[in-house]
């Protein structure tokens, strides 16, 4: 392996775990265990009219309001699937909501509630089921972490990053499959990095949680075929969510980063395209692909080494 390979790869590899921050929540207020729902709080009735306003389906987003959740529900507006947007930040939801019903005529119902909660997948999954929705898309997006070293931080935080990346996805899943399953064919699509596909020392559980993410992926694909429910895994390099994100892979990358990155938007395109072409492992832009690829096929001690020395 010659040098100059390990120090392209290097920086090649820097700039891949940064992708998911573009979902790092705020730690001031947690929703209480209540559905907030703000403006569909109005009657039953008046819900249940909306929600039959028109024939489409509906795609669930857990992380819908920001970054490439949104760009998730753009895609599947386009599309003219009705949504159900799940995420903290009440006012972030609105906006989302009022933005992709007047461009796309379209329903759009949200809930803010923190994903990291356990009891909040079967709040959702029994919010879903009474007002019979015709679930045909479930996505996880939301997600914390990326850009801090597990030496650094503490048990508690940690924690949340392991219910938020990991067990929401998981607990999510479950409690929705039934309706996915009245609703065949369906689709599932989770969203992981490119960090999952590696051991990085200074980023260890947030790769550690996507690589989960990605396995979890792979076997669930195979367990639910037989139900017509096709499992996707979308797996980014560096995303421009965030100015930190912008400036962070500049800096490490330089010009190369502005060949590496690929736009919100463009990731949710080609996610919500690969997701229906029934998909498994979905990495946008060319050069991430032949990124991944790479670090793949190299030895996983070599990587970690690789992955040591740009944390350092």
């Amino acid at each position: 392996m010659k040098p100059i390979f390990l120090l392209e790869l290097v920086f090649i590899c820097s700039i891949t775990a940064t992708a998911q921050r573009a979902f790092v929540p705020s730690f001031t207020t947690a929703f209480p265990s209540t559905l907030m729902e703000g403006e569909t709080s109005a009657s039953e009735n008046v819900k249940k009219s909306l929600m039959t306003s028109n024939n489409y389906g509906y795609a669930l987003i857990a992380g819908g309001s920001k970054g490439i959740g949104y760009a998730l529900a753009e895609a599947l507006a386009r599309r003219k699937f009705n949504l159900i947007l799940i995420a903290r930040g009440l006012d972030s939801l609105v906006a989302a909501k009022k933005k992709l019903e007047t461009a796309y005529s379209i329903h759009v119902e949200y809930l803010a509630l923190d994903l990291s909660k356990e009891y909040t997948a079967d709040s959702i999954a029994r919010w879903c089921t009474e007002r019979k929705i015709p679930l045909k898309m479930l996505c996880n997006v939301a997600g914390f972490g990326g850009a801090w070293d597990y030496l650094s931080l503490p048990l508690d935080t940690l924690r949340y990053m392991v219910r938020l990346n990991v067990e929401s996805t998981m607990a999510l899943t479950l409690t929705l499959l039934p309706l996915l399953e009245e609703n065949a064919p369906s689709y599932i699509l989770n969203v992981a990095s490119m960090a999952g596909l590696a051991p990085i020392p200074a980023k260890n559980m947030y790769a550690s949680t996507k690589s989960a993410v990605i396995f979890f992926s792979y076997a669930l694909r195979y367990q639910l075929k037989e139900k017509n429910i096709s499992v996707s895994c979308l797996a980014p390099g560096p995303v421009f969510t965030k100015p930190e994100i912008v400036q962070d892979t500049k800096e490490k990358l330089g010009w190369f980063g502005n060949v590496m990155e690929v736009p919100p938007s463009r990731v949710g395109e080609i996610a919500i395209q690969k997701t229906l072409e029934h998909k498994l492992l979905i990495i946008p832009g060319t050069t991430a692909k032949i990124t991944s690829i790479l670090i793949r096929i190299l030895p996983r001690k070599m990587i970690t080494g690789i992955y040591g020395g740009v944390g350092k």
